[in-house]
């Protein structure tokens, strides 16, 4: 055969069907076509071929169902590798990441490394079926966790990273090779040593700051590692592992829960042989996490907020912690010291358009019961075997921690004004300015509860308020003690009805009261003038306080304190307890319709409470009818007996126009005829011209008085014996015109210019 007929052959070979077939039966069954074949082959091919005719070929029928069971199991096995191969895996990929539970039971730190720590982790690992949703993938799942029973993964390092912060690297964690139950229901202890070490400082401060914050609503943590895997005698190679799982912040752990046992505050000797100020804080933190281990000796810095939110915190002290062991579930108690070396200006220095510092503002808030907030930054930690990389971790990490106040509303108790001293507004005064209103000047008392964690000697050397002034719970008026006040303290020991505290008082001169009611002060004041019981002004105030501490001198502001103010009405006997006496009248200034006289006043003052008067006016009247008004400049009125006041009186009945003429003359004629006739003085709205409100609170005060007998001046002893001038009849009787002469039509008169007291 040449070669085209081989090649003609050769292609009909291969176009020819692989399982040709005669539909006629052939005389020789080991032949087809005049091709040779196996024995085997041959049976095989024969089977099948009757079996698609659907004509059973007779002879052998037992050589043909090995074949068929033969070539049923290789299509199961080819469909068992399919599955197994690229379907089972994925799925059961997804049953064990949702199926598989892990409890940790423990989680303790053996030591702190250069790099890193070495914990140790002890937990139950089981399946748990029901936690897979769907039913296809639970049914493979539990399938083929049954065959492998148990499944054992090699020593692995895991890389955790997240995608959120720029995909930073976050820490790893070497896993030593761990074997677990995968069956469902079954559990497995595990109790095994894991090494971790921080990634990049930067992300895991970052990540604390926002989670302290409150900005992390969720976290995306990415974890990829090489894991070596084997069930039984089946090792199934190394697998690259990657995995990423958002965590949301419900499942983030939360800040946890203190509480503030106790602060002693203290002096202490600094080593530059300077003082400083210590506070010692023990504080109880809960925990919740089955966490153990060790703190080593930390250090932190002790901030506080600035003027405004966007200025950066200031330190102010230091403070460190000893090492602290950390049990499981188990309340922390820490011991914490932090010391004060010298305040800072910033802290001190007065806010830029405000009236108040950085310290003013914390104490403030500490004081009127508001939590003042203070920031925990980590430092340079106090010992050496503290791992540098847990330092470098903290300082980045600022916390802030709500100190919670305390109920300071009686820190000053006892607040009173003795000694007070009431001063009257200079009627020359322009009206609504603080030289207009009455003037206070007292001695400040006042009993300062010391808080039992300040163990240091407080010595108070200023003071200043702003108080109101109340009656009946109305408000009177606004003391004004604005300006500082020296003051002394005084330790007051605790006893059986008192606790310890500090006895303060200041000497106020002249503070301005600003009376805001002017119905109420009428009220008042009527009421020491005509009432019986005891007065009680109420005063709150918010007071400054000066300190002399071992860190200067500082003010503390806005102490809230409150106290009463007793006001005894004037003694019994009403009005006639001033026992009034008028003396040595002298005529000053007349006119053709008026007469200005001169006289010596003595009166008790039955209160105990002074006053400066700088002018008073006063009316004179008779039968109701005004004749005239007294006057007085510049009276200083003490408690007690008060003597020699000068006054001045003009008599004017034309004021009160043809009656006041006539009741003047009917008065002047009884007076000069020796007859008992009286006065009556009158106060008016008009008595204190600056202060009408205290005028009108007046007006109900009246005073009769004997009208003062006249008396011409004494003569010379007639040498008798008893004194006299010899005239022991007529000249008894007073003589008002002593001689009268006409000069130029006018008429001089000469009177007597001395009249002795009566009574």
């Amino acid at each position: 055969m040449d070669n085209r007929t081989g090649r003609n052959t050769n292609r009909a070979d291969e176009t020819a069907p692989l399982l040709a077939r005669d539909r006629t039966p052939s005389p020789n069954p080991d032949q087809h076509n005049g091709s040779p074949h196996s024995p085997a082959a041959s049976s095989l091919l024969r089977t099948l071929t009757d079996f698609n005719d659907g004509t059973p070929t007779k002879g052998k029928p037992k050589r043909r169902w090995p074949s068929i069971v033969a070539l049923t199991i290789l299509c199961v096995v080819i469909i068992l590798i399919i599955v197994l191969g690229f379907v089972v895996p994925s799925v059961v990929k997804k049953y064990a990441m949702q199926a598989m539970v892990f409890e940790p039971s423990s989680v303790s730190v053996e030591s702190f490394t250069a790099s890193g720590v070495q914990a140790r982790v002890k937990g139950v690992f089981g399946m748990d079926a029901r936690r897979v949703k769907k039913k296809s993938v639970r049914d493979i799942g539990r399938f083929a966790t049954a065959i492998a029973m148990k499944v054992e993964s090699g020593p692995a390092e895991v890389e955790v990273s997240v995608p959120e912060y720029g995909n930073l690297y976050l820490g790893k964690a070497k896993v030593p090779s761990i074997k677990v139950d995968v069956r469902d229901g079954h559990h497995t202890a595990i109790d095994k040593s894991i090494r971790l070490e921080p990634g990049d400082f930067t992300v895991v401060r970052q990540l604390a700051s926002d989670w302290i914050g409150g900005r992390l609503d969720q976290l995306w943590v990415q974890g990829k590692a090489a894991i070596p895997l084997k069930a039984g005698i089946f090792n199934f190679g190394t697998h690259q592992v990657s995995l990423r799982q958002v965590i949301q912040s419900s499942d983030l752990p939360s800040m946890p829960g203190y509480q503030i046992n106790g602060i002693s505050i203290h002096e202490v000797e600094l080593p530059s042989y300077q003082q400083g100020m210590a506070a010692d804080v023990s504080v109880t933190v809960k925990n919740d996490y089955p966490v153990h281990f060790t703190i080593p000796p930390m250090g932190f810095g002790i901030l506080v907020d600035g003027c405004t939110p966007s200025d950066p915190y200031i330190m102010i002290a230091d403070a460190t912690t000893d090492a602290v062991e950390i049990k499981p579930k188990r309340d922390l108690h820490l011991n914490l010291t932090g010391v004060v070396r010298q305040l800072p200006d910033a802290f001190t220095t007065q806010c830029p358009n405000q009236s108040k510092s950085p310290m003013d503002l914390l104490l403030g808030n500490y004081i009127h019961g508001e939590d003042a907030n203070i920031y925990v930054r980590g430092s340079d930690s106090p010992s050496m075997d503290t791992p540098e990389w847990v330092t470098d971790i903290i300082k980045g990490i600022t916390v802030p921690i709500p100190f919670p106040s305390r109920d300071l509303g009686s820190l000053i108790r006892n607040f009173s004004l003795t000694n007070t001293h009431f001063g009257l507004p200079d009627p020359t005064a322009e009206p609504n300015t603080p030289e207009s209103q009455p003037k206070i000047s007292a001695t400040i008392k006042a009993i300062v509860n010391v808080p039992e964690e300040m163990n240091f000697n407080i010595n108070v050397s200023r003071v200043r308020a702003d108080a109101e002034v109340y009656f009946h719970d109305k408000k009177l008026g606004h003391l004004d003690l604005h300006k500082w006040q020296r003051a002394n303290s005084t330790r007051i020991e605790a006893d059986k009805k008192q606790a310890a505290g500090l006895l303060v008082e200041s000497i106020v001169e002249k503070a301005p009261l600003n009376v805001t009611d002017d119905d109420l002060f009428t009220e008042v004041v009527q009421s020491i003038l005509f009432g019986k019981k005891v007065l009680k002004l109420k005063v709150k105030a918010l007071v400054d306080v000066g300190i002399d501490t071992a860190l200067g001198d500082l003010a503390v502001r806005k102490i809230p304190a409150q106290g009463e103010v007793p006001l005894k009405p004037i003694r019994r006997g009403g009005i006639g307890a001033l026992g009034l006496q008028v003396g040595n009248l002298s005529i000053m200034d007349t006119t053709a319709d008026t007469l200005t006289l001169a006289a010596l006043v003595n009166f008790t003052n039955p209160t105990n409470y002074s006053a400066h008067v700088p002018y008073v006016d006063i009316h004179i009247n008779n039968n109701g009818t005004k004749l005239g008004h007294a006057f007085a400049k510049d009276v200083d009125v003490v408690p007690g007996r008060n003597r020699n006041v000068v006054i001045q009186a003009k008599w004017e009945p034309s004021v009160s126009g043809d009656a006041g003429k006539a009741q003047g003359r009917e008065l002047l004629s009884q007076y000069i005829s020796g007859y008992n006739t009286t006065l009556t003085l009158k106060t008016h709205s008009g008595t204190i011209p600056t202060q009408p409100a205290l005028g009108k609170a007046l007006e109900r005060f009246e005073l009769e008085i004997p009208t003062p007998r006249l008396r011409g001046p004494k003569r010379p002893n007639d040498g008798d014996g008893d004194g006299d001038d010899g005239d022991d009849d007529d000249d008894r009787r007073p003589h008002f015109i002593e001689d009268a002469t006409v000069l130029s039509s006018l008429l001089d008169f000469a009177m007597s210019s001395l009249l002795e007291q009566i009574g």
